[in-house]
């Protein structure tokens, strides 16, 4: 648990929203927060949202209170949920969250949304099928994209199914990247019916006893089903505001060749790929291109080119 788990009361809604804004430009990871390319006017409410889901993260995943204690403190935490909408509490998250769903008309859903998956972090540690991992990723991840999309006013139907693609893609990038994280610490994401497949097991995967050569197989199925969501989502990409458009095309390419290090990485379960600042330098054409021509990324999403992060022409 984290010093922003017990903050002062706060009565004052721009005291509520810095505070907030702390919280966020402390931690970035994925969350485009601090991004300049968000509008102005849009980035207290940015901000808290993030504060509210990095704190239930942390209820989640910090400390060494048992799982029982953790679920406790989420449930308070949908309670505050609830009410933030039509009280001013004295919490300064939920007095700016509360303020933010109501100035930009935010699914109040979405965040609990986001509760589910972080009760899930507390009892869940094994996925048996695909099924049961995108169900995580529908309440860990794309609640996230839907809040941005509803903080700039975009509710459209395919929107939200495009940008749900990109989140889940993002997720499983990531649950990809850290296996040498997550496996150690008793957590996997890998669904234990692919190692099944494969005469392999999810008690031998957390023990260090299979090879990177017999994972091998089941780390070339879980890329391409990942990269099957990217393609969800690129027809999100034309549909954004210019400033937005930036933001999310830099996500995607990022992302993409996030999952293109852990393909070329010879041994993900022992050794976490990770991107270098030239090769964040060298994304830097393909995003002005997919933002200045959005709709030829269908065409340049391939192994040869998006996938390896040619500049597209």
């Amino acid at each position: 648990m984290t010093e922003h788990q017990q903050p002062s009361a706060c009565q004052n809604l721009d005291e509520a929203y810095r505070y907030c804004q702390n919280i966020a430009h402390q931690h970035y990871e994925n969350f485009p927060t601090a991004s300049k390319l968000i509008r102005k006017d849009l980035r207290p409410g940015l901000a808290a949202i993030y504060a509210f889901a990095r704190q239930a993260d942390d209820i989640a995943d910090e400390g060494n209170d048992a799982s029982e204690v953790r679920l406790k403190k989420l449930d308070a935490w949908a309670v505050l949920l609830d009410r933030c909408t039509s009280q001013k509490l004295d919490q300064p998250v939920f007095l700016a969250l509360g303020d933010a769903i109501n100035r930009h008309h935010l699914p109040l859903d979405a965040c609990h949304d986001l509760l589910t998956a972080f009760r899930m972090d507390c009892t869940i540690q094994r996925y048996t099928h695909e099924k049961e991992l995108l169900f995580y990723c529908k309440h860990s991840a794309n609640p996230v994209g839907r809040l941005v999309l509803a903080l700039h006013g975009i509710h459209d139907t395919e929107a939200l199914h495009a940008s749900d693609g990109i989140c889940t893609a993002l997720q499983l990038t990531n649950f990809w990247q850290d296996l040498s994280v997550d496996l150690p610490r008793g957590r996997c994401y890998v669904p234990s019916s692919w190692l099944d497949a494969q005469q392999l097991s999810v008690e031998d995967l957390l023990a260090g006893q299979i090879s990177a050569v017999d994972f091998d197989s089941v780390k070339q199925r879980l890329i391409a089903y990942t990269r099957d969501f990217y393609q969800q989502g690129i027809p999100l990409i034309g549909q954004l505001p210019a400033r937005l458009r930036i933001q999310i095309a830099a996500t995607f390419h990022g992302g993409v060749s996030v999952l293109n290090a852990v393909q070329s990485e010879p041994d993900p379960l022992h050794h976490r790929p990770e991107l270098q600042q030239h090769d964040w330098i060298k994304l830097v054409p393909s995003v002005l291109a997919t933002t200045s021509m959005p709709g030829r990324l269908y065409k340049h999403f391939t192994a040869k080119s998006v996938c390896s992060e040619e500049v597209l022409p």
